[in-house]
């Protein structure tokens, strides 16, 4: 599988298997084994998601040398300072059963919690994050649902600038203005919700553009978002489609296949207002 390069001239697989909405226990482990036996090798997974002790097992499991391995977690929203990244970080350690992260996120920049103190709350945040980089223990930090308010509220502190930014990409919800901001500070976009939670398998566009490459729908959906330099993460539990979702590497859609699927609008749902959600 190919790869990006970061900011920091880190590698990272550009296709990753999602783990957000997937059961902690049975389910995960064995849905996180099956992506690494059809080759995966970038994992994403949350301390929101309640399943890194399951990714962890299932990469032990795997007996894939962790070296070869992307792993991904992101700071939950309860954990916006500096004494709760360093706590939780350990945490994540622990039950992911690795001692380093390749990827640490902010998850989501304005949590309830927070509200009252956001920049104050991830200028801290940030610092705990530039500090384990600079120990060794991530090699490579970033955020998620970030906008361009939130990096510039950032840039007053920060030493180091975000390396990739992970928010809700999918056929119909381009967030024209953050990616594009991303792209001009040479931040990755990786897409979560890469398929729209399920949604883009009833756009009757889609499914034409389907037939017309004999690929699934999600295959179609994936092939865009790597086609515009997106890295996107899907998700499942069913074996079959975690297999397909892989083999989006031997079609490319044409510049008109592109500008269909880029002329959708909302077909599957608009990503979440960071500054008003309820969690």
């Amino acid at each position: 599988m190919n790869s990006y390069t970061l900011s920091n001239n880190v590698t990272i697989p550009e296709l990753g298997f999602g783990t957000w909405q997937t059961p902690d226990g049975d389910v995960a482990v064995a849905s996180v084994k099956k992506a690494l036996e059809v080759g995966y090798r970038h994992i994403d997974t949350a301390q929101g998601y309640k399943n890194e002790a399951s990714v962890g097992q299932a990469i032990k499991e795997s007996g894939i040398p962790r070296e070869e391995l992307f792993l991904t977690t992101k700071l939950w929203n309860a954990n916006h300072s500096y004494d709760l990244v360093m706590s939780s970080f350990e945490e994540s350690l622990e039950k992911l059963q690795t001692d380093y992260i390749d990827l640490f996120l902010i998850h989501w920049p304005n949590p309830v919690a927070f509200r009252d103190n956001w920049q104050t709350a991830n200028a801290e945040t940030w610092r705990a994050f530039e500090e384990l980089y600079q120990a060794g223990k991530i090699k490579a930090i970033g955020v998620s649902n970030f906008l361009p308010h939130h990096f510039e509220e950032l840039k007053k502190t920060a030493t180091i600038f975000p390396m990739v930014n992970q928010i809700f990409l999918a056929p119909g919800e381009l967030q024209e203005e953050v990616v594009t901001y991303c792209q001009e500070h040479d931040v990755l976009l990786e897409a979560y919700s890469p398929l729209g939670t399920g949604k883009i398998f009833d756009v009757p566009e889609m499914k034409a553009l389907a037939e017309k490459h004999q690929k699934s729908i999600a295959q179609v959906a994936l092939r865009w978002s790597l086609q515009h330099g997106f890295l996107p993460l899907p998700k499942s539990v069913t074996p079959s489609r975690i297999e397909e979702n892989i083999h989006v590497f031997d079609f490319e859609l044409s510049e008109e296949d592109m500008k269909t699927i880029d002329q959708l609008d909302g077909v599957v749902g608009k990503a979440t207002n960071p500054d008003t959600t309820g969690f």
